[in-house]
């Protein structure tokens, strides 16, 4: 009788480690959505930055157009406007990429802490199988 005791704390202890690994499981996938909201929130940030920088631009250029309509010369200062604007581009671009990039690290990372997850749970569940198991054979031997 004092085996079957024993077994059935062993067994509610395994349950408890369960239990306490998908509460671990479920604090990293808050913790991954959390650093996809500031890295979110960062993007937000560049893009308005961005914004700015085109609007800044734009104010550019329309005093570009003025001084053009007074003198011929100043074509070759839009053309490095627009060529500044291009890099500007260029940048914004790249920036996205890299976001892309990491959006697609955190998604796989996140895939595979719940594949490990997984693996975690069904261990667990086969030893407390095991467990069970081993308590029934002891049961009937006695």
């Amino acid at each position: 009788m004092v085996v079957v005791v024993v077994a059935v704390v062993v067994i509610v202890d395994q349950i408890v480690v369960v239990v306490v690994a998908v509460v671990v499981i479920v604090e990293q996938i808050v913790v991954v959505v959390v650093a996809v909201v500031v890295i979110v929130e960062q993007i937000v940030e560049i893009v308005v930055a961005v914004v700015v920088i085109v609007e800044q631009i734009v104010v550019v250029v329309v005093a570009v157009v003025v001084i053009i309509e007074q003198i011929v010369v100043v074509v070759a200062v839009v053309v490095i406007v627009v060529k500044i604007v291009l890099v500007v581009v260029a940048v914004v671009v790249k920036v996205e990429q890299i976001v892309v990039v990491a959006a697609a690290v955190v998604v796989i990372v996140v895939k595979i802490v719940v594949v490990v997850a997984v693996v975690v749970i069904v261990v667990k569940i086969v030893v407390v199988v095991v467990a069970v198991v081993v308590i029934v054979v002891v049961v009937v031997v006695q």
